[in-house]
Formats: structure tokens, sequence, C-alpha cells
């Protein structure tokens, strides 16, 4: 307990988070994530459904937290967080091999929260209900290597700048809204030098050049007007916008957008498997659902229908039952 009578984070819980029919519910509570207003309502709503609580108190913390629900054979496990926080309990589930024995629940208290909003699960006190009552889906995870992302892997000058691209660039301009927001650093950014190789249904599509990104999505597509993706096809929807003038970035935005067509200096692919290799000395700068990360190359691939999650009305897929 603490000084002023307010039990101590990992103290927390639901006084037995064990259902009568033997399962137990846990909800991983990342309480500084987004505005950090959420956290009264997620721990009122934890306790009147029997959810033990654990709170995050560092980076990373969600990993071994993940694991610790896999170990302690969790049924549902409830994620308040952004997606960055979604992204290290899918780790720490992957990492204890324990995908698939759990139900995810998202609870969206995180900053833009698109794996929430594309799953359709819009409030908290939402997530909690569909974590009782919600159609439950198996959806695709993506790798790169070894380790699993859920909405996107991007590469290049997005990665450092992603955070700048607003909803409202998003929504003007799709694909390329990375890279106006990032008009600033085109004149110092040298671009990405590599080889790409894509395979779809046992064929390979290779692409070499200079690139200024590239968008592979697991729950979002990057193409024409966006949205979310057929996240229970097995597939990547991956885009190349090659290196261009940044004069010509917002004409080729426009049109790309406003048109809904393709464009030059824009390739899109569907794809169960990406290799990027870097052509140079240097590092390419990965992001994988938010958290950057540097390698010379990267091996992404799709495992289908390997994670069970509570989705809400407005979730869209055609992938079959």
């Amino acid at each position: 307990m603490s000084d002023d009578g307010e039990p101590a984070p990992d103290d927390r819980t639901a006084p037995d988070a064990t259902r009568s029919d033997g399962t137990e519910r846990w909800v991983i509570l990342n309480p500084t994530s987004g505005t950090a207003d959420h956290v009264d309502d997620v721990r009122r709503l934890a306790r009147e459904r029997n959810y033990a609580i654990r709170e995050t108190t560092h980076e990373e913390h969600a990993v071994q937290l993940a694991a610790d629900a896999a170990a302690s054979d969790v049924d549902r496990l409830a994620v308040a967080g952004g997606d960055g926080t979604l992204h290290e309990v899918v780790r720490g589930l992957a990492e204890s091999s324990a995908l698939g024995t759990v139900t995810l629940g998202a609870i969206p208290t995180g900053t833009e929260n698109i794996f929430a909003t594309t799953i359709g699960v819009a409030s908290v006190e939402d997530g909690f209900d569909l974590l009782e009552n919600g159609e439950r889906r198996r959806i695709d995870v993506g790798f790169a290597g070894e380790e699993p992302f859920v909405v996107s892997c991007i590469a290049g000058l997005p990665a450092e700048v992603s955070v700048a691209a607003s909803s409202e660039l998003k929504e003007r301009f799709g694909s390329l809204a990375f890279v106006v927001a990032g008009l600033r650093e085109l004149t110092e950014f040298g671009g990405l030098h590599v080889d790409i190789t894509a395979v779809s249904n046992g064929e390979e599509t290779t692409w070499s050049g200079e690139a200024l990104c590239v968008l592979v999505g697991n729950v979002r597509r990057f193409v024409n007007r966006g949205g979310p993706a057929d996240v229970e096809d097995g597939l990547f929807d991956a885009v190349v916008i090659e290196q261009m003038p940044a004069k010509d970035v917002l004409a080729e935005a426009t049109a790309h957008r406003v048109f809904g067509r393709d464009t030059d200096h824009v390739i899109h692919v569907q794809t169960s498997q990406l290799e990027i290799r870097g052509t140079d000395s240097e590092p390419i700068t990965f992001s994988l659902d938010g958290e950057v990360t540097e390698a010379d190359e990267l091996v992404l691939y799709a495992d289908p229908r390997s994670l069970t999650v509570c989705v809400g009305p407005t979730y869209e897929d055609a992938g079959p039952e």
C-alpha cells in the first residue's frame, strides 16, 4: 500500500480473476498511453468484470507481462494502451509460443489506436464489452525476422517521420501522407538503395532501385483510398514509393489519392513474403507498429490466422470463416 492508502500498481487486481468456469482474465494496462486520462475507467471496468490488472512500469514491460499471462494460462487478455503496447503484448505471446492460446481484446487508450479502430473497437467500455460478447476472429500476424507486428512495417523516410503524419494528411494524401509529412527531411534523406523480392502464390516479383520508403500493411491498406486490409487472407499490402524530387511529391500524392489510381512512382503488390535488402553500407530504418529499429536486411512473412481477437460490428474482412 502507498502512503495515501492507494494500492501499489502490482496490487491493483480484482479479488479473484478466476471465473466459475476455471478461466482467468487479465488486463495489461499502460497508464501513460495517450493522454493518460483513462486509468480510472480501465481499473473500474476491469474490477466490475473480474479482470486481474497488470500495469506496465517501463518500456517493454508489456512483453514480460504477456509472457506471464501465457504462463498463467490466461484465457482472455485485454490490452489497454495504444499500438505500441499491443505490439509488445503480441511480441511477448509470440516469444512464449502462445499466440494461439489466448483471446486478445483491444482497449483503445493510445494516441492513434490504428489496430483497435480497424477491428471495430470504439471505446474503452466497448473493448471490455466485446471481450464478453463480441465476435471472435482469427487474424494474420506479420513477422519481420523473429519479431511480430499486427499493424504495419515501414522502411525508409516514414520510419523517421511517421509521427508527423497527421490524420488530416492521411485522409488527403493516402500512402504518400508519410512522405508529405517529411518534405522538410527530403532534402537530407538519401533514399533507400534496396533490392526487394516479393512472393505470392509461389511467384516472385523483384524490384531494385532507390526508394523513399517501403510500406507493408497487415491490418491497414496504403494504396488508393486506404482503409483496412483483409487481415485474414495471409497477405500483406506492400507499397514501394520510388525516390522522386521533393517538388513532385505533392503532385504525385494528389493524383494517387484524389484520382484513386496507380502512379509512376508508386508500386503496389500483395504478398505473403517480402525480403528487403540494403545495397549500400547504411542500415535501413524500420518501424514495426511504431517501434523503430535498424537492419541491413529483413524478411517479412505472414503467419495466417494465428491470433484470436474480439472484433466490433464495423470490422471488415473478406476472408473465409
